[in-house]
């Protein structure tokens, strides 16, 4: 044992510095997402104006793009853990960058689409599961602070890119606006990428299975299946609601600017809640944030849904939920299982949670047809007291273990 030590010091002084690398992918993050998940937000509707295409198809992209991302999302993890994150996530930067390229010049639908596509194999390379991943692979056990901070930074990219993407489309029009964001794609993320993850397969060697770690990667079917689902419920509620949550909001004789001004509540309230994360992660287990993360939404989305007076505090709670819920899917499978299969796990757990992300849309604008916006919360709070009974029994098995 002490003739291993100082080899273990020695690769361990060589890890790439974490400020460094958190840095530059959470502000690859920023961009990835403003760029892909949250672009239809802004672009949608200028989309549609100028070139008569329906708005549902317009919107329909994203849900295209999310679906290839589940798709090879278990591919990227094997991938990342095989050969590293820096050439995956340099990859997933030149795709967004000939994604975005090819809806700014689309004459059609069908190219537009096709735009999609490219921008969902970009997302699957580089949003936070790859992100995660990376991170995992590069420092182990020890990632788990640097997977917080990284979510301090991924909680600003609709705050950040929602009104650069309007100035853009204000400036530009939407085919400008892809076209820049691909521009920074190619400039500015991709050399992030290459520079800050120099390096990083230097990481310190792995501990030796124990009986609550099995060398395959996914532990016992169970607590990974828990797992597994617990993090798919999350995904679906909400997208569900980023989508309709001022439709939602409106319907309680809300006007628009107020609905806006309240629905601004949740992005900081994620940050807020992540920030407190970091402060105390070293204090307990992440399956406790995890069960925190499931009591939050669904007192929040169970708020709402009662017609609850102070919608604030409902919001705030249901934000705080999301904004834990980030932290929880990346961290706790980094203690549950065996760090040194982190990235394939990661890549499992993402494939149901990104084709759940995928259909929500749809299955959201169905829930609000046929039973309006106060059977559609009805409906999240079930699906978010699920998600927590789901948190919990796999709190039993962590203590069992």
């Amino acid at each position: 044992m002490t003739a291993i030590a100082p080899a273990e010091d020695k690769i361990t002084a060589a890890l790439p510095s974490p400020r460094l690398v958190v840095s530059a992918l959470g502000i690859a993050q920023i961009l990835a997402w403003g760029s892909s998940y949250y672009l239809p937000a802004v672009l949608a509707a200028p989309i549609a104006a100028e070139t008569g295409w329906p708005l549902a198809w317009v919107i329909g992209g994203l849900s295209l793009g999310l679906l290839v991302a589940g798709l090879i999302s278990p591919a990227v993890g094997r991938r990342i853990h095989a050969q590293g994150g820096r050439v995956v996530l340099a990859a997933s930067a030149v795709l967004l960058g000939v994604g975005l390229g090819t809806l700014a010049i689309a004459p059609n639908l069908p190219v537009y689409l096709g735009g999609w596509l490219i921008v969902g194999l970009g997302m699957g390379c580089g949003l936070y599961d790859a992100a995660f991943s990376t991170l995992g692979q590069i420092y182990g056990e020890g990632a788990r602070r640097a997977i917080t901070a990284l979510t301090l930074f991924g909680g600003f990219a609709s705050t950040a890119c929602w009104p650069l993407s309007a100035l853009l489309v204000s400036q530009l029009g939407w085919r400008g606006a892809c076209a820049t964001y691909a521009l920074i794609h190619l400039v500015i993320v991709l050399p992030l990428y290459l520079v800050s993850l120099r390096g990083e397969r230097r990481h310190a060697a792995a501990p030796a299975p124990t009986e609550s770690r099995t060398a395959n990667g996914t532990g016992h079917l169970l607590p990974f299946a828990l797992l597994g689902a617990a993090i798919t419920f999350s995904a679906l509620i909400s997208t569900i609601l980023s989508v309709h949550l001022l439709t939602i909001l409106q319907a309680r004789d809300i006007a628009l600017a107020a609905a806006v001004a309240l629905g601004a509540l949740v992005g900081p309230a994620q940050v807020g809640a992540r920030f407190i994360e970091m402060m105390i992660a070293r204090h307990h287990h992440p399956i406790w944030t995890m069960l925190a993360s499931a009591l939050f939404m669904t007192i929040g989305i169970g708020a709402l849904w009662a017609g609850l007076p102070i919608l604030s505090a409902a919001l705030v709670f249901y934000g705080a939920g999301i904004g834990l819920e980030s932290i929880a899917r990346a961290t706790v499978p980094l203690v549950l299982f065996d760090p040194r299969n982190y990235a394939p796990i990661m890549g499992k757990l993402a494939f149901p949670s990104l084709i759940a992300q995928a259909a929500a849309p749809s299955i959201g604008t169905l829930l609000m047809l046929h039973l309006g916006p106060g059977g559609t919360l009805a409906t999240l709070t079930v699906l978010a007291a699920i998600k927590l009974a789901l948190a919990g029994a796999l709190f039993a098995c962590v203590r069992t273990r």
